[in-house]
C-alpha cells in the first residue's frame, strides 16, 4: 500500500515539473508575462512563453492571466491531454494596458489622465506600415503629412515639425535644428525594429522637456531577450514583402540570442521604392504630365507618358539595429544600443512640379542622404531604498546629417547646403513608492547639440566649387538643463490625482560669417527659461467607467533653426535672424471619458482645448533697414521668426470598439480640430477631420481587416494663408482657388499563420484606385496596392 502511495505521489509530483507554453491564438507566437495560477501557487511565462508548473502541486484546474489576453482555465486532466500546449485569443475590449511614455515608468493606463494611442508589435506586424510614419498613420489617431515619398510629418491637434516630440528609448530625437516647416525625420526609425509604440497627445513638457507642445511620440526599440531556463536560447525572424504600387522590395532579418545574464538582438532592413503611381481615378490636376531631363547639355521638359507615375519619387534605405543586454542579477539591467539610418537621395517632390512662368523653376531639387546614427547606454538600478525604488540613467549620442541640393531649370550651378548634427543627452529617472497611496517619479536631463552647416555650388559642367552661405551659422550650440517631479495619489480607490512640476533652462550661441551679408551683429547669445506644470484627475466610478481630466502647461524654446537661420529661401521670400526670441507656451485642457460595457463594447471620447502664446511664427521684418534683398538672385521679401502671435486650438477624438461576436469586431476612429490665430486666420497644421472604420474577422490562424480611411475637405477660406500660396499641390475648387478635398479609401488586409514557422501576408490598399492627396502634401498618395509578405521565424 506504502508503494502505491508512494506511485501516486510520484505521479502527481513529475506532472506538475511539466512547463506549460502559452501562445497567441492567431500568430501562434510565444506570450510573455502570462500569470498561470490556482489555489496552490502561481508563475509567469518567461520570453519563451512558457512557466514551469513546480509551484501547482495538486491536480486542480489552471488558470491563465493576461491584460491583452481573454481569461482562460482548463481542467488538470484537459492540460495533460493539450501537452501542455496552452492557446489565448486576444482580449480586443481593454481597459487594463500597461503604458510607460506617462512618466518614463509603466503604469496601468487607468491611472493616466491623458490620452495616450499605443501600438503594439502584433499591430504593427499585421499591418506591414512600409515606414514608421506609416505605422503612426495606421492608428487612426495621427494624421501625416508627405512632401515626397520619402517622408512622413506627424500632425497631433494642429500641431507639426517642431512643435510634436519624437523619443526613442526615452531618447528626445529633436534637435536643434528641427524647423517649423514639415518634418520628414520620423522615417529614420525602422518600424521592423519597434517593441512598441505610444503617443501622447497634448502637452508632455512636464516629462519631456522643450517641442512636446501637441504631443509626444515615443517608440520603444526590440529588447534582447535573456534565457530563464537555464540554458542558451536563439531565434530568429526574416520577412520578404513586395508593393506593387511603388515596386518596393523591403527585406529584414532579426536575430536575437540569449543567456540567464547575457542577451543579443540584431535588426537589419533594407527597403527600395521605386517611384510612386497615384490613383487612376480623380482629378487630373494632381497627374504629372511632364518632368525634367538633361538631354545634350540642356535642359529639357519631357512628356511623360504615364502621368500617375510622379517622376521621379524613388529611393532607398538602409537600417540597422544592435542590442547588448547585460543583466547579472534581479537588480542590475544594463543595455547598449546602436541604431544607423541611412537613406539614397531623396527627391523633394513638391518642389519639383512647381512652375514659374511655365516652366519648371527647379531642374533638381533633392534631399542627400539623411543619415543618422544613435548611441545609447541604459542602466537600470531596482532596490527599495530612501531615496528611490528604481532608477534609470540613459546616456546618449546622436550624429545627424541632412542635405538639400537644388538647380534651378536651364542653370548649371547646384547648390548644396549641408547640415551636421551632434547632439549629447543625459537623463536620470526615478520612482519612489512613498506609501501604500502615493508615489513619486523625477528626475533630470541635459541635452547638448553642436551644428555645423556649410554651402556650397558646383558647376555641373565643369565641376567649379565656390562657397555660398550655409543655412546656419556653423558651429554654433543649444544646450538644455532641467528637473522634474510628478506625484501620482491613489487617495481613493476610485481616484488618483496627477501633479508635475519641471523647469528647463536653455542658451543658445552662434557666430556669424560678414563673408556673403553684413550682418547688424557678430554673434547670438541667448538664455532663457520655462516652468511648466500638470494637473490631473483620473475618476473611476466602477471598473467600466473612467472619466480622465487634465490640465497642463508645454513649452518650446528657440531652436537654431527659429533664431540663428541665415537664410532659407522660398519663393519671394527670405528668412533672416532674430536674437530677440523667447520660448513659446501652449496651456491645454483635456476632457474625456472610457466607457466599457458587457466586455464586448468599449467607447472613448476626449475634447480638448489649447492656447499658444508667444508663438514663433514669421513676419515682414527689416534687414540693415531693408525690408527686400537680393538673395540667390531674387529679389525677396525679408522675414524673420518672431514672437508675435497667439493662437487657440480646440477639438474632438473618439474611439469605438465592438466585438460582435467572437470572430467578428469593429472599430472606429475620429479627430477633428478647429484653431486660428489671434488675427481669426487658420493655422497651417490643422489638418481636417479624419478617421478610419475597421471591420476585423479573427479565426484560429486567420485574419482579415476590411477597413475605410477617410478625409475631409478643407475649403480655400479655411486655408491658412502660406498654404493659399502652394497652388501647384491643391485641386481647384469652382472659383479657381486653391482647395483640399476630401477623399475615402477601401482597403483589405489579411494574414494567415501556415505553421508556427511561416505567415502569409496579402493586402490590397486603396481597392477603388482613388487618386488623393492628403492635406499639405506634396506627393500624391498611391494608387491601387497590391502587397504580398511572408514571415518566417527560424
Amino acid at each position: 500500500m506504502k508503494w502505491l502511495v508512494l506511485i501516486l505521489v510520484f505521479i502527481q509530483m513529475t506532472a506538475f515539473s511539466q512547463v506549460v507554453r502559452v501562445m497567441d491564438q492567431n500568430t501562434l507566437q510565444p506570450i510573455t508575462h502570462v500569470l498561470v495560477y490556482n489555489k496552490n501557487g502561481s508563475e509567469y511565462t518567461n520570453d519563451d512563453g512558457e512557466a514551469v508548473l513546480d509551484k501547482l502541486s495538486m491536480p486542480d484546474s489552471v488558470f491563465f492571466y493576461h491584460s491583452s489576453y481573454k481569461d482562460f482555465a482548463i481542467s488538470h486532466s484537459d492540460l495533460v491531454a493539450s501537452n501542455y500546449r496552452i492557446i489565448l485569443r486576444e482580449r480586443l475590449v481593454n481597459m487594463d494596458e500597461i503604458v510607460v511614455s506617462a512618466n518614463r515608468w509603466e503604469q496601468n493606463r487607468r491611472e493616466v489622465a491623458m490620452k495616450i494611442t499605443s501600438i503594439s508589435h502584433r499591430e504593427n506586424s499585421f499591418n506591414n506600415p512600409q515606414t514608421t510614419a506609416d505605422l503612426l498613420a495606421s492608428s487612426g489617431d495621427v494624421y501625416i503629412q508627405k512632401s515626397q515619398q520619402g517622408g512622413g510629418s506627424p500632425m497631433i491637434r494642429g500641431f507639426a515639425a517642431n512643435r510634436v516630440l519624437i523619443v526613442v528609448d526615452g531618447v528626445r530625437m529633436n534637435n536643434a535644428i528641427y524647423r517649423s516647416g514639415n518634418l520628414q525625420n520620423v522615417i529614420s526609425l525602422d518600424a521592423n525594429s519597434l517593441q512598441n509604440a505610444e503617443v501622447i497627445f497634448g502637452p508632455g513638457s512636464v516629462i519631456y522637456g522643450s517641442d512636446a507642445i501637441g504631443g509626444v511620440m515615443s517608440f520603444q526599440t526590440l529588447q534582447p531577450v535573456l534565457s530563464n531556463s537555464g540554458q542558451s536560447n536563439f531565434s530568429s525572424e526574416g520577412f520578404g514583402r513586395f508593393s506593387s504600387v511603388n515596386s518596393e522590395q523591403t527585406y529584414h532579418l532579426r536575430l536575437n540570442a540569449g543567456s540567464n545574464r547575457w542577451g543579443i538582438a540584431s535588426s537589419v532592413t533594407y527597403s527600395n521604392f521605386d517611384d510612386l503611381q497615384m490613383g487612376g481615378s480623380g482629378r487630373d490636376e494632381y497627374l504629372r504630365n511632364s518632368f525634367v531631363s538633361r538631354i545634350d547639355g540642356q535642359d529639357s521638359l519631357l512628356t511623360n507618358d504615364s502621368p500617375e507615375i510622379q517622376v521621379p519619387s524613388g529611393y532607398d534605405q538602409w537600417n540597422v539595429s544592435q542590442k547588448i543586454r547585460y543583466r547579472p542579477n534581479l537588480t542590475w539591467d544594463v543595455d547598449m544600443a546602436l541604431h544607423y539610418s541611412r537613406t539614397s537621395d531623396v527627391p523633394r517632390y513638391d518642389r519639383l512640379i512647381e512652375f514659374r512662368d511655365g516652366a519648371p523653376r527647379s531642374a533638381e531639387w533633392y534631399y542627400g542622404p539623411q543619415k543618422w546614427w544613435m548611441n545609447a547606454l541604459n542602466v537600470r538600478y531596482n532596490r527599495l531604498g530612501k531615496a528611490f525604488d528604481s532608477a534609470r540613467l540613459t546616456a546618449a549620442f546622436q550624429d545627424y546629417e541632412e542635405s538639400r541640393n537644388d538647380r534651378r531649370f536651364g542653370s548649371l550651378n547646384l547648390r548644396q547646403r549641408i547640415e551636421k548634427v551632434k547632439v549629447y543627452s543625459l537623463n536620470l529617472d526615478m520612482d519612489k513608492k512613498l506609501n501604500a497611496t502615493n508615489s513619486l517619479y523625477y528626475g533630470s536631463e541635459f541635452v547638448h547639440n553642436r551644428i555645423g552647416s556649410s554651402g556650397a555650388q558646383e558647376n555641373i559642367e565643369n565641376g567649379e566649387r565656390e562657397l555660398v552661405s550655409s543655412r546656419y551659422p556653423d558651429d554654433s550650440q543649444y544646450s538644455s538643463y532641467a528637473a522634474y517631479g510628478k506625484l501620482k495619489s491613489n487617495l481613493h480607490p476610485n481616484h488618483t490625482f496627477l501633479a508635475g512640476i519641471r523647469y528647463s533652462r536653455i542658451s543658445l550661441t552662434a557666430d556669424f560669417d560678414n563673408t556673403f551679408f553684413p550682418f547688424p551683429f557678430e554673434s547670438l547669445d541667448i538664455r532663457t527659461g520655462a516652468l511648466n506644470g500638470s494637473l490631473g484627475w483620473v475618476y473611476r466610478p466602477s471598473d467600466r467607467w473612467q472619466i480622465n481630466l487634465n490640465a497642463a502647461s508645454g513649452f518650446r524654446a528657440p531652436n537654431i533653426d527659429d533664431a540663428g537661420k541665415i537664410f532659407d529661401s522660398e519663393p519671394g521670400n527670405v528668412v533672416v535672424p532674430n536674437e530677440s526670441l523667447k520660448p513659446e507656451t501652449a496651456y491645454s485642457v483635456d476632457l474625456g471619458f472610457v466607457k466599457r460595457i458587457d466586455d464586448r463594447i468599449r467607447l472613448e471620447a476626449t475634447g480638448f482645448f489649447t492656447l499658444l502664446r508667444d508663438a514663433m511664427v514669421r513676419r515682414d521684418f527689416q534687414f540693415n533697414g531693408q525690408d527686400s534683398i537680393v538673395y540667390d538672385g531674387t529679389i525677396s521679401q525679408v522675414q524673420a521668426v518672431v514672437n508675435a502671435d497667439e493662437a487657440t486650438v480646440y477639438g474632438l477624438q473618439t474611439a469605438i470598439r465592438i466585438m460582435l461576436s467572437d470572430q467578428l469586431s469593429f472599430r472606429k476612429h475620429f479627430s477633428w480640430a478647429t484653431g486660428e490665430d489671434q488675427d481669426g486666420l487658420p493655422l497651417r497644421h490643422i489638418n481636417p477631420f479624419f478617421g478610419s472604420a475597421y471591420l476585423s474577422y479573427q479565426m484560429n490562424k486567420l485574419r482579415a481587416d476590411i477597413s475605410v480611411n477617410y478625409n475631409g475637405e478643407i475649403s480655400n477660406e479655411n486655408l491658412a494663408l502660406t498654404e493659399q500660396a502652394k497652388t501647384h499641390i491643391y485641386a481647384s475648387d469652382e472659383n479657381g482657388l486653391p482647395f483640399s478635398p476630401s477623399w475615402f479609401t477601401l482597403n483589405l488586409k489579411t494574414a494567415y499563420q501556415l505553421n508556427d514557422k511561416f505567415r502569409l501576408h496579402g493586402g490590397i490598399e486603396n481597392i477603388l484606385d482613388k487618386r488623393y492627396r492628403p492635406y499639405s502634401s506634396g506627393i500624391v498618395a498611391g494608387g491601387r496596392n497590391f502587397v504580398l509578405a511572408i514571415r518566417r521565424n527560424f
